[in-house]
């Protein structure tokens, strides 16, 4: 019996060349067997694509992958070269960094055309913080430069919209400023990791103790309650009665202020002077350097719960569940008066000038006149418990447990908006010129344009719980939560808009982190880290100047 091949799978269905010289001779009568560049060019577009598939169906595998290797490049598109030249260069402002500038620059003559604008060239200079300045006239562009700090990109480059070409007696130079915020960027100096005592230390102003001679502190008195930091010192209260000062320039503790009979839940930092109240009811005045106790204000009748003083004038307000606005001389020692209104606890405060907000449990914000002790506003609107509030002179916010955020106007008592985002309590509140920040339990940072719309500008879901820190100036944003992270974010914008860019975390990851602070030069991160308290100083000074 003869052996038969198994059967073979049926081959797709092609045209046949019937079909196809069908198609041509109704294309072209003429000459049936070819079609020019030109008659093809004449036809409509569903014939051509006819004519385009039939002779596809007729090609061997090697000269469909001739085809596919010859059509790949004209399919593609360079955006950057058919995008309006605004919106190419919107999305190359994003690049921070000048060698992916230079880079892209040799692309194509298009792009490089495109990355000639001055435009990006000057931004870049300016977050890197390079300005131009004449030779014979350093000195009159030395107050320009530091002006430059404050007022954006304008004041950093003068004269770089013009030729491209530099003139031989310009020259660009670098300030200490803008390596900081590259150190910002990069990461900075670690200048010391302390494990927070939980007992007083040598440097006390009691003598040290022996830990035999009476039972450890329970690990939660040893929880930072409240910060401030300056250039020289960083001030860190405790829930265990004790103060801590640190060389913000060098990280090592400096000493340990004791003197309160329990928790610490506000401290300020003065000039020289360390001002602290808690527990105990009491407001106490230290000099930072000696370490010594000057004045002990008595007059509470409960918790001090928040702490101000004025700037510029040894003049304390503190706030307590007593329901009591108190301000103090703290110069002299003694009470100026007592501002009374509130129903239930004061929980927050904020300053300015010579005015004063307070916030409280009984969901009312009041203002205050330091001087007199008037109260010339009282903003109601919310509708539970208020934990934030900040002040900046000109319009109050507020914010609490009914998850919304008031604005006020601040010579007229009215509110200005409601603004909402959040989905649980509103616990951090910063303004700035430009902006509000706000930041929740529900672990969000959102930003708001201050203006007649105050419009949501930016939605960070920064954290995955709540958020603990938040500080925000021209160049950045800081954040931290109870997820065991800090955050920063990096401004990318002109004139007070634009949006926080991520860049980095600021310390390793933790267990939560409690409190953040930062200045120019000078960061800290307050976290529980394998059960312990720890406390972490960064530096991010220039290297010459560390």
């Amino acid at each position: 019996m003869p052996v038969l091949s198994p059967p073979t799978p049926a081959p797709s269905p092609r045209l046949s060349a019937f079909s196809l010289s069908s198609i041509i001779d109704r294309i072209s009568e003429s000459d049936p067997a070819h079609v020019s560049r030109r008659e093809f060019a004449g036809l409509s577009p569903p014939v051509r694509l006819q004519y385009l598939a039939a002779l596809l169906s007729d090609c061997t595998p090697s000269e469909l992958l001739f085809v596919s290797t010859t059509i790949s490049p004209l399919l593609r598109r360079d955006l950057l070269r058919d995008l309006p030249p605004e919106i190419s260069l919107h999305i190359l402002s994003y690049l921070d960094d000048p060698q992916a500038l230079a880079r892209a620059s040799r692309v194509s003559k298009s792009w490089n055309r495109l990355l000639n604008d001055q435009w990006l060239w000057r931004r870049m200079c300016y977050i890197h913080g390079y300005a131009l300045e004449q030779d014979g006239h350093a000195e009159a562009h030395r107050g320009r430069r530091v002006s430059a700090r404050h007022s954006g990109i304008e004041g950093c480059t003068s004269n770089m919209h013009t030729a491209s070409v530099r003139p031989r007696h310009m020259r660009l130079i670098r300030s200490p400023y803008s390596s900081s915020a590259m150190n910002w960027m990069h990461g900075g100096k670690l200048l010391r990791t302390h494990r927070i005592p939980l007992v007083s230390t040598s440097q006390a102003l009691v003598a040290p103790r022996n830990p035999a001679d009476e039972p450890a502190a329970a690990p939660a008195s040893a929880i930072p309650t409240s910060i401030a930091l300056d250039d020289a010192w960083l001030v860190v209260g405790l829930a265990n009665s004790r103060i801590h000062v640190f060389s913000a320039k060098t990280g090592v503790l400096s000493r340990t202020l004791v003197g309160h009979e329990s928790g610490v839940w506000a401290v300020a930092l003065p000039n020289a002077l360390v001002v602290s109240g808690g527990c105990d009811k009491e407001l106490r005045v230290w000099d930072v350097k000696s370490g010594y106790c000057i004045h002990t204000l008595r007059g509470h009748t409960s918790t001090i719960r928040c702490l101000r003083v004025l700037h510029g004038r040894p003049v304390a307000v503190s706030g307590s569940r007593d329901r009591t606005l108190r301000v103090w001389d703290i110069q002299r020692g003694r009470l100026l008066r007592v501002l009374e209104g509130h129903e239930q606890s004061v929980r927050c405060l904020d300053i300015c000038g010579s005015r004063v907000v307070s916030g409280s449990y009984d969901t009312t914000c009041r203002l205050w006149d330091v001087d007199t002790g008037a109260c010339l506003h009282v903003l109601r609107g919310h509708f539970n418990q208020i934990y934030s509030v900040a002040f900046d002179g000109v319009r109050v916010a507020s914010g609490g447990l009914d998850t919304t955020v008031r604005v006020w106007d601040a010579a007229t008592g009215t509110c200005l908006a409601l603004l909402q985002g959040h989905t649980a309590l509103v616990c951090q509140l910063q303004l700035s010129p430009t902006m509000l920040a706000t930041g929740g339990s529900d672990g969000r940072v959102i930003i708001f344009a201050l203006g007649a719309s105050y419009q949501i500008v930016q939605r960070l879901a920064a954290h995955d719980s709540s958020v603990t820190g938040l500080q925000l100036d021209d160049r950045f944003l800081v954040t931290s939560g109870n997820d065991g992270r800090a955050r920063l974010y990096r401004f990318a914008g002109e004139g007070g808009t634009g949006e926080y860019v991520p860049v980095r975390d600021l310390s390793e990851s933790s267990d939560s982190v409690w409190k953040v602070a930062y200045m120019r030069e000078t960061c800290v991160v307050m976290c529980k880290r394998a059960g312990k308290t720890v406390l972490e100083i960064w530096s991010f000074k220039p290297d010459d100047d560390s």
